[in-house]
């Protein structure tokens, strides 16, 4: 065990090494190869106005990319395995009486999981009160 860790050892100082001379030059050559991707001057207010073009970027692509119902245009991928793990509920659903003892008893502890984070979600919500909300 302790061979090992003195192997360890010597291959951690030995990748600092390799780190402190070589990464400065990595670091220049990946600033000079994206340069035209580093905005100037680095403000609070630029970051707050690229935050902002990303967020309505990703939202009208999401709205392009998908020929679905209104509502799947704002979750594009979230709402097709929604429907294919309903259907996969009713397939289960109709063949009922084919489950076994096993997988019933998943199912309940899956549900009641489900009801315990509704629960811990309640009691968040209220501001980590047991008895109710704060009026």
């Amino acid at each position: 065990m302790a061979a090992r860790l003195a192997q360890l050892r010597a291959q951690a100082v030995q990748a600092a090494e390799f780190a402190s001379k070589h990464g400065g030059s990595y670091y220049k050559e990946l600033m000079e190869k994206n340069k035209q991707y580093v905005v100037q001057p680095p403000t609070i207010e630029k970051c707050q106005e690229l935050s902002k073009q990303l967020f309505y970027t990703r939202l009208a692509r999401a709205l392009v990319l998908t020929n679905t119902p209104y509502v799947s245009k704002f979750l594009p991928g979230r709402y097709e395995s929604f429907w294919k793990e309903l259907d996969g509920v009713k397939q289960v659903w109709k063949n009922r009486k084919d489950l076994k003892v096993e997988d019933l008893g998943i199912a309940t502890l899956f549900g009641v999981e489900l009801y315990a984070w509704f629960c811990v979600g309640e009691i968040v919500g209220r501001g980590f009160t047991l008895t109710g909300y704060k009026v």
